[in-house]
C-alpha cells in the first residue's frame, strides 16, 4: 500500500492502518468466496468467509511492516492479511477456476473504489465525509494494482501461471522462492510507477485531482 504516515499524528496513522486492514480484508475474503462458488469449502470449514479483520490479521504483515515501514518514512507502506486457505484441488473449473479464484482480489478491491467514488460524484456528502470516502479509494486502488504485479506470491503471478502453458509454468516456479526478495526490491525501485497508476485511476473515478491533492497532502 503507497500511504505514508501523518507526520506526529497517531491518530491518523491508526485510522490509515484501520483502512489497508479492512481493504486486505475485503481482498483475501473474496479468494475465499469465489472458491467456495467453485466448489472448494476449504475457506469455509477455516472460518475465514467473514469480514471481521480478527482471523485475518496477520501480526508481521497486517501490523508490524506498516509501522515499520511509517517510523522510517518510507514513500511505500504495504501490508498484507493471512491468506485465506484454498484448495484448488477442489475447484470444479481447473481451466479458468484459478485465474478467477487469484484475479477477484484485486477485482474487490476495485470495486469497492469504484462504489465509494460513485458515491463522491453523487456530491450529497460533507467534506469530511468525502476525504474519508478518497482515502478508501486510494488504498484499494493501489491494493488493487500492487496485487497484480506477476511477482510471487502475488495475484498477479498466480493468474500468469495459470495462463502459460505447462512447460513455462516450470520457470515460474523456479523463481517463486525468490519472490519476497524481488518484490521488496521492485518496490524500492519501481514503486512510483504503483503510484502514478493509483493517482491517475483515482483521478478518472473520482474526476477531480484537488481532492487527490487533498488527500496526498494529509498522509504527508
Amino acid at each position: 500500500m503507497l500511504l505514508s504516515m501523518m507526520d506526529g499524528d497517531i491518530v491518523g496513522f491508526v485510522f490509515q492502518i484501520a483502512i489497508l486492514v479492512m481493504s486486505v480484508v475485503v481482498h483475501e475474503v473474496s479468494h475465499g468466496f469465489m472458491a467456495y462458488a467453485l466448489g472448494d469449502s476449504t475457506a469455509k470449514y477455516a472460518g475465514r468467509l467473514t469480514l471481521n479483520p480478527i482471523p485475518h490479521i496477520d501480526p508481521m504483515g497486517s501490523i508490524l511492516l506498516p509501522l515499520m515501514l511509517a517510523i522510517f518514512h518510507s514513500p511505500v507502506m504495504i501490508g498484507y492479511a493471512r491468506p485465506v486457505p484454498i484448495n484448488l484441488h477442489n475447484i470444479r473449473n481447473k481451466t479458468w477456476g484459478p485465474i478467477l479464484v487469484s484475479a477477484v482480489g484485486p477485482f474487490a478491491n476495485a470495486l469497492v473504489a469504484a462504489c465509494f467514488s460513485l458515491l463522491i460524484r453523487i456530491g450529497l456528502f460533507p467534506e469530511q465525509m468525502v476525504i474519508f470516502f478518497a482515502y478508501i479509494i486510494l488504498t484499494n486502488l493501489t491494493l488493487g494494482i500492487f496485487n497484480l504485479l506477476p511477482i510471487p506470491p502475488l495475484d498477479g503471478s498466480k493468474v500468469l501461471v495459470s495462463l502459460l502453458p505447462w512447460r513455462y509454468q516450470q520457470y515460474v516456479y523456479q523463481y517463486e522462492q525468490f519472490g519476497f526478495f524481488i518484490l521488496i526490491a521492485f518496490i524500492y525501485f519501481f514503486s512510483k510507477i504503483i503510484w502514478h497508476v493509483s493517482v491517475y485511476s483515482f483521478v478518472f473515478l473520482t474526476g477531480s485531482e484537488d481532492l487527490l491533492i487533498q488527500v496526498i497532502r494529509m498522509l504527508r
